[in-house]
């Protein structure tokens, strides 16, 4: 009777460890198989981020010029919005893009950049360009953002494209007409000029010519 129970107990404990064996056993596999699914995952992750970045490389070389930057054969508009249309200005630094109508009247101006005084554009003298402040794409709202060594484009069908280079930036009165005054000792200059300061002062922005933009 003893003998048959110690067997029994025997039997019992056998069997318990066998059990733990076995879960231990699986416990095991688990865990490698779960690593094994976690280095798959990271493998795909890499090879996803590898080929995220050589696309981005491959877009960055493709990145074509932006859209403000005329080709030297590029024909300016005759007209906008049925006004005779002088030039085409371009401010990369603010991504200003604009015509400049050739006659300057209050209503014009409420449409576009405006040619205020001076000669036909890209010509020695100086080519004075007038806008309102407003918040508009093809406004002078952003000249405030510009710094002295900023660059321009200024484009006409006659002379082509010419970039300029700022050189100047104040504020006057409306009634001082020094920055329209045309003697630049034989340069090309371009004079920008919107309203700051609620129409108070004028803001003047100058320009030199740089170089022709066949010659970059």
């Amino acid at each position: 009777m003893k003998r048959s129970l110690r067997r029994k107990i025997q039997k019992e404990k056998l069997k318990r460890i066998v059990r733990t064996m076995i879960l231990i056993l699986l416990l095991v596999l688990g865990i490698y198989h779960g690593y094994g699914i976690y280095q798959e995952q990271k493998i795909r992750i890499l090879e996803q981020e590898e080929s995220n970045f050589e696309k981005a490389e491959e877009q960055e070389e493709t990145i074509l010029e932006p859209s403000f930057i005329l080709t030297p054969k590029e024909t300016i508009e005759e007209t906008y919005c049925d006004y005779a249309v002088a030039a085409k200005l371009e401010v990369p630094k603010i991504h200003l893009e604009t015509y400049v109508l050739e006659n300057y009247t209050p209503e014009g101006l409420k449409l576009c950049a405006s040619k205020f005084w001076g000669p036909k554009p890209n010509e020695v003298g100086n080519f004075c360009i007038a806008g309102h402040n407003y918040e508009q794409e093809n406004m002078f709202h952003h000249l405030i953002d510009l710094s002295v060594g900023d660059e321009l484009y200024l484009s006409d069908n006659e002379n082509g494209t010419y970039l300029y280079s700022i050189y100047d930036i104040y504020r006057v009165k409306p009634q001082n007409t020094t920055p329209i005054e045309q003697e630049t000792k034989g340069k090309r200059i371009v004079t920008l000029i919107t309203c700051v300061n609620y129409s108070q002062n004028r803001l003047i922005v100058q320009a030199v010519e740089k170089e022709r933009k066949e010659d970059l």
